[in-house]
């Protein structure tokens, strides 16, 4: 499966915003992307919502036993002055341009576990050890993303893979860098909290009861959970603590960059060189669009009206590297090959989305790259040449690549073009905005 465009199916608003864009690109003398669909099929797997592969999450999608939340949502739209407000749309605060993100059933949207979920975020007595909280490893000011190029755990375990920024999490099909068997962000959520290998806040079976115990001896915690779980009486349990998390998370959505502006039609939102930019990015010479296309600017996009069955779980090889002439990436970081143990997939990664590029960096799945310029020198080049060391190998020509990594020319003014672009995709008001920061120091 090759990266393309949204079908109007599967995402129609956002569809509609990248349609748009392009409308808007193309009124003031930028070319439109054709024939998206024209190149060589790219090394990719669509997953399914099936996989081969274990996960180490434990899954909480539809465990709803001592949360006490009804799977039957029943809110009923409200009125003002005539007008219906949608009652999770204002939850989020969502700009007119963006579609409503996917809600699960099983963990409806309230603010009380928005709330709960903020404060567990921000909170170190959610590590077993005391020594860690999620806000640790994702930073507001940074997009909840990690300088790190690879951050530590709890313990001082360095982790293999860079921190993924959680912004517009609620509109991603897949979840963690490789996994087609995660397709819920509350089975997401467990790896960090669970995981033993590697230890990232580090709760297991031997010190769960003391770190539930923390929040049930805490005044304010145990009216928290009361009031986010009413009809619950177990007090914190770590599926409460999942489906708060994920209430949280998912109110991260930075839709008000000078680029929505321009989607929702100021043409003076971008600059002539982001203009510039934008051409290149949306063109067949650089690529981009076909794997960051969309109002999420990447294929990992699901919303409440996305039809199950098109639903799309695309990963990608990149020709980041090409250990051994054979595609293979470092052995302890084979992407996709680690869940379904298919060859093929040694290398295939999802594509993040481009919200708040220009802030997140380190960038690539390893945190590899340091710049967005070294990111497009990558790809203008179609890979990157490891010369030394037990990686080595020449990614340009890597057998498992995608065909869309082809590398093209580009002068050092259109490179800037493009970079400038991209940071038109960054939300200051997001980076700052109160209702995400850290509720200890208010």
């Amino acid at each position: 499966m090759r990266c393309s465009l949204p079908s109007e199916a599967e995402r129609p608003r956002a569809r509609a915003a990248t349609s748009l864009a392009l409308a808007l690109c193309a009124s003031i003398g930028c070319s439109s992307p054709s024939g998206a669909g024209e190149h060589a099929s790219a090394s990719s797997s669509s997953g399914g919502s099936t996989g081969t592969g274990t996960s180490t999450s434990t899954s909480t999608s539809g465990s709803s036993d001592d949360t006490g939340v009804p799977t039957d949502t029943g809110a009923a739209d409200s009125s003002s002055g005539g007008v219906p407000v949608d009652p999770v749309r204002e939850l989020l605060r969502l700009p007119d341009h963006l579609e409503t993100p996917y809600i699960p059933e099983f963990n409806p949207l309230t603010a009380e576990k928005i709330e709960l979920g903020r404060h567990l975020f921000y909170d170190r007595r959610l590590s077993g050890n005391l020594e860690q909280s999620c806000a640790d490893c994702h930073f507001q000011e940074l997009g909840f993303a990690d300088p790190e190029t690879t951050p530590s755990g709890s313990t001082g375990t360095v982790l293999e893979r860079n921190s993924q920024a959680l912004g517009m999490v609620a509109y991603r099909t897949t979840f963690t860098w490789a996994s087609n068997v995660l397709l819920e962000l509350e089975d997401q959520l467990q790896v960090p909290l669970r995981n033993d290998n590697p230890v990232e806040l580090g709760i297991n079976d031997g010190n769960e009861a003391e770190v539930l115990a923390r929040f049930d001896d805490d005044p304010m915690y145990a009216a928290m959970f009361a009031a986010a779980f009413p009809e619950s009486e177990s007090g914190a349990t770590v599926n409460k603590i999942v489906f708060a998390l994920a209430s949280f998370c998912r109110t991260m959505i930075p839709g008000r960059s000078p680029y929505d502006r321009f989607v929702a039609g100021d043409h003076d939102a971008l600059t002539e060189q982001q203009r510039q930019g934008m051409t290149l990015f949306f063109g067949e010479r650089f690529e981009c669009f076909h794997c960051h296309n969309g109002i999420n600017l990447t294929t990992s996009y699901r919303d409440a009206d996305s039809d199950p069955g098109s639903i799309q779980y695309p990963f990608f090889n990149n020709g980041l590297y090409n250990v051994g002439g054979d595609g293979s990436y470092p052995p302890y970081d084979q992407g996709l090959f680690e869940v379904t143990f298919d060859p093929d997939h040694r290398g295939l990664f999802r594509p993040p989305s481009l919200r708040n590029i220009a802030v997140t960096g380190p960038y690539m799945h390893d945190g590899s790259k340091a710049t967005l310029r070294d990111v497009l020198d990558h790809y203008a080049a179609g890979g990157t040449v490891t010369e030394t060391g037990p990686y080595a190998g020449d990614g340009r020509v890597s057998p498992l690549k995608s065909g869309l990594v082809r590398g093209f020319p580009a002068t050092d003014e259109e490179i800037d073009a493009v970079i400038a672009f991209l940071e038109s995709m960054t939300d200051d008001e997001f980076l700052l905005d109160p209702a995400f920061a850290n509720p200890f120091e208010e």
